[in-house]
């Protein structure tokens, strides 16, 4: 997460939970992979791991010795993040063994760029091509958002579009801003020292709240910049997933539109 404040919220949705965990992971996995195309044509690779996988063990002694504190739910995801980290970089022609973290971010070879999430037992990860340029960010949200986290993740600018549709949409709405400030915020602060964000930005927000989202308004995505620094803007591309969405950054450019009205 974020930070503390993003956790909060995310922590929030979590208690509502996933039903049928195993089933969604299965359809997850299945509809991620079929992004690959769109994100290989925005110079990305895409990698997919379940935390069932056999194949998600420690690369090396760094894996190894973060996972080992870990209770066995979250081991499982971090190793098969790390695994579809290791995947999305094969996908684009880059090979990469044990993925140390700083914090709570992983560490890639110098000139790698990729993003890890996870949720509900499936990890994703995008990985920049080489020959192409720009932040890489990804998030993968397949539980429910209760509307009273809306307060967590946006400020009163940008809550009118999200009560438009009403109580029945708002949630789905919620969750969708809540997925693409996440992808937002690891392509501009998700690389340790010695990874690399393309140059998107540095410093600035504390939480998801000093994000600013513009929704597209074809309801593909939101335009997201940091507030009040006349930064880049990043376009995130957010798709339907199984019970959930999968959100990425397509591109570094500026938006078209500085007002909430769009819909997803």
């Amino acid at each position: 997460m974020a930070s503390e404040t993003d956790a909060a919220a995310h922590d929030t949705a979590a208690a509502h939970g996933v039903a049928g965990a195993g089933g969604v992971a299965a359809d997850a996995r299945a509809e991620l992979e079929r992004l690959c195309a769109p994100l290989a044509a925005a110079g990305l690779g895409l990698g997919v791991a379940l935390a069932s996988d056999p194949a998600a063990r420690p690369a090396g002694p760094a894996e190894a010795a973060a996972a080992a504190g870990m209770i066995p739910d979250r081991r499982r995801e971090f190793l098969a993040g790390r695994l579809a980290a290791r995947r999305a970089l094969r996908s684009v022609g880059l090979t990469c063994g044990d993925v140390p973290r700083a914090g709570r971010r992983p560490v890639f070879p110098p000139g790698y760029a990729a993003s890890i999430t996870h949720d509900a037992g499936v990890a994703v990860a995008v990985a920049r091509a080489p020959g192409h340029s720009g932040p890489v960010g990804c998030d993968l949200e397949l539980g429910r958002f209760p509307l009273e986290a809306a307060r967590l993740v946006l400020r009163g600018d940008e809550e009118a579009w999200l009560h438009d549709a009403g109580p029945a949409v708002a949630p789905a709405r919620l969750r969708a801003v809540f997925s693409a400030k996440e992808a937002a915020w690891k392509a501009l602060y998700g690389a340790a020292d010695g990874g690399d964000t393309g140059g998107a930005a540095e410093g600035g927000a504390r939480t998801l709240r000093d994000l600013y989202a513009v929704p597209e308004p074809d309801g593909g995505g939101f335009w997201v910049r940091r507030r009040g620094d006349g930064g880049v803007d990043l376009r995130v591309c957010v798709c339907p997933v199984a019970a959930g969405v999968f959100s990425w950054v397509r591109l570094a450019g500026r938006a078209a539109a500085d007002s909430g009205a769009g819909h997803v």
